[in-house]
């Protein structure tokens, strides 16, 4: 009986101290699975009767048309794949100059927080940018977003607005971001053709910085982690891009492949375990990339710029010199309408440019003997084709026979100058009065000063610079940048016609000069394009590390 009531004691014992140690362990593995996971109508991953939403769609990345789809614009929550437009956004500061990918990031309590998967990051460490890519890209690091979302947007809630803001430019219309990872939140969704559209515009505008999608392993601390994209190396073509999971929108990923000249995007939401996503996506991928075009047809994914322009108030101060420019024959036509307010005659009628306007004399009634008085002529400078145009050179003698008009070709730019005099100026001998005669106009080359020789009745003016070039009217801008110096906006545009001649060989080359705050900027610029030939110009570029963006003029 005492062996008996020992043993039932110690058993007593054994039961308590073990459910003492089960209860934590099971209170750790409900908060864990709280932060991480939804809890209502929980099945596990594993379990037959999970069966999350499906859906996916395949694009032909040359000529931007879907072959096949399936629920493509039904919502779902993005999981990881968030993270794709996390990049896009610290790709786009990379290419800007903002950061470089020495840059050290701080971490903060917030960033440690987060659930895994993770690198385990302290407050107070920091991380280089070039690490945190590859840590988002194998590890799909939630610490590493929130780090990159704080450094680029102040605090996690400000950057997502900063992705939805992106994703709408991109034409994402299903998409709305809440924080920066894809851990759980009802409230952010996506769909399979905004996945598409995004795998597609982060291929095409970065493709020095898209090569970090096709990393295999990282190596952080002493540890080899594997990416969880397992189709790398395993596919024929497969170049990135992300895979994501959560339970609501089960195993995730957007693969892009290339084969040769062909070039597919394909997006698959709902797998039930990670290699029934992967098969999903292989054969989907085998089926349409040996019948997709060998041909680029379609111009690369750029930001609206009604969408963009309507964005640009959130956007940083730095970023307000990229905003859309008023359409210059919107301002050549207020400035003719303020000049025409100062003079007492139209002078659309007597002038064979149209967009040229000036000051008009005061003139005697007819009959009068009173000298002419010259007035300050006020002129501005417009781009033209062909236009017949004046020169300054003296009057011609008895004969009174006007000088014939040079012709300016597409290249030059027509000067008025502007000539003062205290010595009044008689009509020609023979001329009726009131009409002055004639002066022909020297066509000046960019850089160049137009002499004015002296009069019998004019002062001499040694030179005339030339305005600042303007673009003609119509078509499309690109702009390469905007310095401090022109020389370095000139030099940039010497830079961007070598690296694509075939494109911008006849794009009319300039600076404009502006203001930020109380230094002057000059933005490097390329008129006279069509759209298309504008964007493959730009993505032509970007290829070659010059930085660009394509405006509407």
């Amino acid at each position: 009986m005492l062996r008996a009531g020992a043993r039932v004691g110690r058993g007593l014992r054994w039961g308590v101290f073990g459910l003492a140690a089960v209860l934590p362990l099971t209170a750790i593995a409900t908060n864990a699975d709280a932060r991480g996971r939804h809890t209502r109508n929980r099945t596990t991953a594993s379990s037959p009767a999970y069966q999350p939403s499906y859906s996916s769609i395949v694009v032909d990345a040359n000529t931007g048309k879907t072959m096949e789809q399936t629920n493509a614009d039904s919502p779902r929550h993005p999981a990881s794949l968030t993270k794709i437009m996390t990049l896009y956004l610290l790709f786009e500061r990379l290419e800007s100059g903002k950061i470089k990918l020495t840059t050290e990031m701080p971490v903060s309590a917030h960033a440690s927080e987060q659930a895994p998967s993770k690198l385990g990051l302290k407050p107070g460490e920091t991380i280089k940018v070039e690490t945190a890519i590859r840590a988002i890209v194998t590890k799909s690091a939630n610490d590493v977003a929130v780090i990159v979302s704080e450094a680029l947007g102040g605090d996690e809630a400000s950057f997502a607005k900063m992705m939805t803001a992106k994703a709408r430019a991109l034409g994402m219309k299903g998409t709305t971001y809440y924080n920066a990872s894809g851990l759980p939140n009802d409230q952010q969704y996506t769909t399979a053709r905004d996945q598409a559209i995004l795998g597609r515009a982060v291929h095409d505008r970065f493709p020095d910085y898209y090569r970090y999608f096709a990393t295999r392993t990282f190596d952080f601390r002493g540890k080899s982690m594997r990416n969880h994209n397992h189709l790398l190396g395993a596919v024929t073509g497969v170049d990135g891009i992300k895979t994501g999971y959560i339970h609501d929108s089960g195993f995730n990923i957007v693969t892009s492949v290339t084969r040769g000249t062909r070039h597919i995007v394909a997006v698959v939401f709902g797998g039930t375990t990670a290699n029934a996503r992967d098969t999903r996506v292989r054969g989907l991928i085998e089926s349409h990339v040996n019948v997709a075009s060998t041909k680029q047809t379609s111009p690369p994914i750029v930001e609206g710029w009604d969408t963009a322009e309507a964005n640009a108030k959130e956007a940083p101060k730095e970023a307000a010199e990229d905003a859309p420019r008023k359409n210059i024959k919107e301002s050549v036509k207020e400035a003719v309408k303020e000049i025409a307010k100062e003079v007492r005659e139209p002078v659309a009628a007597a002038a064979p440019l149209a967009a040229v306007a000036s000051k008009v004399a005061e003139t005697p009634a007819p009959g009068s003997t009173d000298p002419i008085k010259p007035n300050a002529v006020k002129t501005f400078t417009v781009r033209a084709g062909k236009v017949q145009t004046a020169s300054l050179s003296p009057q011609p003698p008895d004969s009174r026979k006007l000088a014939p008009a040079p012709t300016a070709n597409a290249a030059s730019v027509t000067t008025v100058a502007t000539i003062k005099s205290d010595t009044p100026q008689m009509p020609p001998l023979g001329a009726k009065p009131g009409v002055l005669g004639v002066l022909t106009t020297k066509v000046a080359s960019a850089g160049e000063t137009v002499p004015v020789p002296a009069t019998a009745s004019e002062p001499a003016v040694k030179s005339v610079e030339k305005p600042t070039e303007k673009p003609r009217a119509g078509g499309w801008i690109i702009q390469v940048g905007a310095f401090p110096d022109e020389k370095e906006a000139k030099s940039r545009l010497d830079a961007a016609q070598t690296k694509a001649k075939g494109q911008l060989g006849q794009a009319e080359a300039f600076t404009e000069k502006t203001t930020k705050g109380d230094k002057p900027l000059f933005r490097a610029r390329f008129a006279g394009l069509e759209k298309d030939q504008a964007e493959v110009a730009c993505k032509q570029l970007k290829r070659s590390e010059i930085p660009c963006m394509v405006l509407k003029n």
